[in-house]
């Protein structure tokens, strides 16, 4: 199929890659030899242990590992030369602002600007407890955040008073040398409309169908109505490998091109057990299936 620009990405197997350096080097460097784009890794602090007073269900537990994105991408920086990178997604409002800040910064300054943050609120209040960060104003703080952090990345110091920071004459150094894009993921009215406001990009959690449709209509329209056109603004959709064939991965990518989807990631793990040359066979499988 034409992409007609769309950049085709692929997922960090995070619960998959081992914890070798060696592997996770492998990893990042393959997928930069096939010529893919960028590299998405997910982020969960805390997993939570079902054996717990009245259980605990969720999409992952203790034994599902997920390593801390923005160090890893920091290591990967150092090993490729092209790949971009972007947390999908970073839970943003359970961490210190001012922190995250500095941390995102360092990595675009490693990587010489190839970094991007996707952030989202997360669903998960065992991780907020344990960070001891609060739960339930977790969209609004959000807000807040990608407002200080802006003002971190660019001013030498700030006064900054909001409803929940302060910084009194105080900012970080090193600084990043062009601004980080910030793309939020998730689908809730709300999240949407700060993503509009605020946002570069947006991460759906979604396939290609009529609501994630109905959230870009609803993104398009809040950006107009603040003076914000669509032109550069990022749309980072996954694919699954598993369960897919090369007709499925086709028809998939073609209804995310006619959303306006800028980005598009193949996910290889939950396909069966494998090493790094499988999952780095499985990327070049579904390129392929997309370049025919």
């Amino acid at each position: 199929m034409d992409l007609n620009g769309m950049q085709l990405g692929a997922v960090f197997p995070h619960n998959e890659i081992g914890t070798d350096p060696r592997d996770i080097k492998a990893f990042a460097q393959g997928v930069e030899a096939l010529g893919i784009s960028h590299l998405l890794i997910y982020d969960h602090v805390l997993g939570a242990d079902p054996d717990r007073e009245g259980g605990f269900r969720g999409a992952y537990d203790k034994d599902v590992a997920f390593h801390e994105p923005l160090t890893t991408f920091a290591f990967i920086a150092a090993v490729t030369e092209r790949l971009e990178m972007i947390t999908t997604i970073m839970i943003l409002p359970q961490r210190q602002t001012v922190l995250a800040a500095k941390q995102a910064a360092q990595v675009a300054l490693l990587s010489n600007n190839r970094f991007t943050m996707g952030i989202g609120v997360g669903w998960n209040e065992v991780e907020y407890v344990g960070l001891n960060e609060n739960f339930s104003n977790r969209g609004r703080r959000q807000s807040e955040q990608v407002v200080l952090m802006r003002r971190l990345w660019k001013e030498d110091s700030l006064d900054y008073q909001g409803e929940f920071h302060r910084i009194d004459k105080a900012s970080i150094k090193p600084r990043p040398s062009k601004d980080i894009p910030i793309w939020f993921g998730g689908s809730a009215p709300a999240l949407l409309d700060r993503c509009a406001k605020l946002g570069d990009g947006w991460i759906p959690l979604m396939g290609a169908n009529e609501k994630a449709q109905a959230c870009i209509d609803r993104i398009k329209s809040g950006r107009e109505a603040v003076g914000k056109s669509m032109e550069g603004f990022g749309i980072q959709a996954q694919a699954q490998y598993a369960g897919g064939t090369p007709e499925r991965w086709v028809k998939h990518a073609k209804a995310w091109q006619a959303m306006g989807c800028s980005h598009l990631a193949i996910a290889t793990h939950n396909a069966g057990e494998t090493n790094v040359d499988g999952h780095l066979a499985r990327i070049a499988e579904y390129q392929q299936a997309l370049a025919e």
